[in-house]
């Protein structure tokens, strides 16, 4: 698979850059439900192949996707960590003002 394969894919479920696993399933259930042939409000049997073929690449992609533990990287996902790093010495963010400091 290409890269460009790779953003077809993201397209058809309209993902940005970034989605997370629970975003992937909701985001499938969503469009099956939209264009189910039985009970969906725009049915397309043609586009319920291309939503299932693409959920395939995404979860194999994201099963065989190696996880950075890297501290950037943590402060990247957990950005109050990043703020209560940058501003936490600061009173107005919760720390303590340097008269207050062992």
């Amino acid at each position: 698979m290409t890269y460009r394969e790779f953003r077809e894919v993201i397209e058809v479920f309209g993902l940005g850059e970034r989605a997370t696993f629970g975003q992937i399933k909701a985001r499938q259930r969503e469009l099956v439900k939209n264009h189910h042939p039985d009970q969906g409000s725009n049915p397309d049997a043609e586009m319920i192949r291309t939503i299932n073929s693409a959920y395939e690449i995404l979860t194999a992609y994201c099963e065989s996707y190696r996880y950075c533990f890297a501290e950037e990287e943590f402060l990247e996902q957990v950005p109050e960590e990043r703020l209560r790093r940058q501003f936490g010495w600061d009173p107005v963010w919760g720390g303590k003002d340097e008269s207050e400091q062992d």
